[in-house]
């Protein structure tokens, strides 16, 4: 980040049109929140001036409190996972000031959850945002018209669904073991679960997450699976680009990183290539990505197993 300094400021208070300011005459009640919001939610819209936007996943939920964030949760366990025994017991930090410093909350002095901190801290994040859930559907067919013969919505924090839909999944896959090899047997599944994690993980990841009430949805068809993702590319990625090796940008870079800290994400970027391998080791056949303006949906076909 480039500093600025007082001859920058000082232009800035001269200039009554300039968008890098914004001027109240005070502050009343709930006045500071407000204009936090509303900072946020226009900063991606004003010329960039060279210097950082802010990402929807750090921007402050006014209708949240400090009580929605789950406190044993961040201390037990994410904690833990984001740093060191050692360094963790030589901080004499406060509650707030480490939830601060993870970007669970706005500030330490005023700790207003962050979208990060609900979807991370938060047993119930789709009281503040709507969409913040997985739907899961099996339909005995091939066409959403079919019997429904299992649903599931899969709430809580980001980690909790995506360990449910693991599950969930596993209970409706097959696996054939060959035993044909004098070396060791092989394990065949009608869907790879390594590459059914992998899709899942980057739809929670790199969805969006404002202005939508609409889910993650898996839907199991008798021929097919179809995981579909609010959102459509960001940054760097286009439709034209979409999926290719080393071509990679982040809606939520720091819900990303809370992913990698709990273990969900090893590598960055390399989510759709990991789930090909695991379709190609498989025999199963490639995905088909259906990207949109708003909506990427990715669409799995099984493996013919004995």
């Amino acid at each position: 980040m480039i500093p600025y300094g007082d001859p920058d400021l000082q232009r800035m208070l001269l200039d009554l049109e300039s968008d890098l300011v914004e001027r109240k005459e005070s502050f009343k009640g709930d006045a500071p929140t407000k204009v936090r919001e509303a900072v946020c939610a226009i900063a991606n819209d004003l010329p960039g001036h060279n210097r950082p936007r802010v990402d929807f996943d750090v921007r402050p939920v006014a209708a949240a409190s400090l009580s929605n964030l789950d406190r044993r949760r961040f201390e037990d366990d994410y904690l833990p996972a984001a740093f060191a025994p050692d360094v963790i017991a030589a901080n004499d930090r406060s509650y707030e000031q480490r939830l601060a410093a993870t970007k669970m909350v706005v500030a330490a002095d005023d700790p207003i959850p962050t979208v990060l901190g609900l979807l991370v801290l938060s047993s119930r994040p789709r009281d503040q945002l709507p969409g913040a859930y997985i739907q899961f559907l099996r339909v005995a067919g091939r066409d959403l018209s079919d019997p429904v013969v299992d649903e599931l919505v899969l709430d809580g924090t980001v980690a909790e669904q995506l360990r449910r839909i693991d599950d969930k999944l596993a209970s409706h896959n097959r696996t054939a073991v060959d035993i044909t090899g004098a070396d060791r047997e092989r394990r065949r599944s009608l869907y790879p679960p390594p590459a059914l994690q992998q899709l899942l993980r980057n739809a929670v990841m790199h969805r969006s997450y404002e202005a939508t009430n609409a889910p993650v949805r898996v839907t199991w068809f008798d021929d097919r699976i179809e995981i579909s993702s609010p959102g459509g590319p960001y940054g760097a990625v286009t439709a034209d680009n979409f999926g290719e090796p080393g071509v990679s940008d982040y809606r939520n870079p720091s819900l990303a990183e809370a992913l990698r800290v709990l273990g969900f994400v090893q590598r960055f970027g390399a989510g759709i290539t990991i789930a090909r391998r695991a379709l190609e080791d498989n025999g199963s056949p490639p995905p088909a990505f259906d990207v949109s303006p708003t909506l990427i949906r990715v669409t799995l076909w099984p493996r013919s197993l004995p």
